[in-house]
């Protein structure tokens, strides 16, 4: 019976979703393309696309959840989607929008809690399972997606300090910084390699080098990035070598990269002191000591 019901609440489920994304359909496609030119400061009515014209669409489930996201955005008025998209930005997420993940947040409430409704005995433990189950999945959701910043963060740590010594080395060999930019940027894939590309595109689309590069410290939460940015606009500034600064902080970053690793090491013993006492001495002491004991015990019932 269970079965039988598990299996129509997802056929239902399932068909709730294809009407929702066959109506949200053309709007979606129109918005997508709307969300990537307000990224640039540009604004415009939505266009009329032929059928031909559209380009591929998302899933039906990121469509629905972008229909939820709109419609809960408007019910409630204190949503605060500057901050849900600074939280996508630093996780990487450009083409996933504000309502989207409001969206992802709703579905992932009303999942759990439907799952919740089937734990317990009684009326009273399947509502409260339900609003557990259902909060967790209204908070999880949020705390992937930060996870996934800091991750991301984390990955372009590491990774400045290389891009610094390759911009090192072709500053002197006679490049001009843009374009030892632009060859350094290329090079590197992943997370800085994106951020890096994006700098450069919106330098070709008229932003200062000052100023995407502002763009760039604000998007990610890296202090040596952030390092990285602060001498480049300060040589910029004040007219110093552009060269000699980026040496010395190449050096400055390898300094820290140690450092970052001497920290590293010395957390080791606390990270696995909790592992030893409660998963490795345990394990040693019944191997240890229950041969005897049941030696000892056998002998006893003699």
């Amino acid at each position: 019976m269970l079965i039988l019901a598990l299996l129509a609440l997802a056929l239902g489920g399932l068909a709730v979703a294809a009407l929702v994304w066959s109506l949200a359909l053309p709007r979606t496609r129109a918005a997508a393309r709307i969300e990537d030119l307000g990224a640039y400061g540009y604004a415009a009515a939505v266009p009329l696309l032929a059928n031909d014209e559209l380009e591929p669409a998302d899933g039906p489930l990121t469509a629905l959840a972008r229909r939820l996201g709109d419609i809960v955005g408007d019910r409630l008025g204190t949503v605060k989607e500057a901050d849900l998209r600074q939280l996508l930005v630093a996780a990487g997420m450009y083409r996933t929008s504000a309502r989207t993940l409001l969206g992802y947040r709703v579905l992932a409430a009303v999942g759990l809690g439907a799952f919740g409704l089937l734990i317990g005995n009684n009326l009273f433990m399947r509502v409260a399972a339900a609003l557990f189950t259902g909060f967790c999945g209204w908070m999880l959701t949020l705390a992937y997606v930060r996870r996934r910043g800091q991750a991301r963060a984390l990955e372009i740590e590491r990774e400045v300090p290389n891009l610094i010594d390759q911009l090192v080395v072709t500053i002197e060999a006679g490049v001009g910084f843009s374009s030892s930019l632009q060859m350094s940027a290329g090079r590197f894939k992943g997370a800085l390699g994106e951020e890096m590309r994006l700098t450069l595109q919106e330098q070709r689309m008229g932003v200062a080098l000052t100023d995407s590069l502002t763009n760039l410290r604000e998007r990610v939460d890296s202090p040596n990035l952030k390092s990285f940015v602060r001498a480049v606009v300060q040589g910029e500034k004040l007219g110093v070598s552009i060269g000699h600064v980026m040496r010395e902080l190449g050096i400055d970053m390898r300094k820290r990269r140690r450092q970052m690793a001497e920290e590293q090491a010395a957390k080791t013993p606390v990270k696995m002191l909790l592992p030893l006492v409660f998963l490795i001495l345990p394990t040693m002491f019944i191997v240890l000591l229950a041969p005897p004991l049941i030696t000892l015990m056998n002998g006893w019932g003699s």
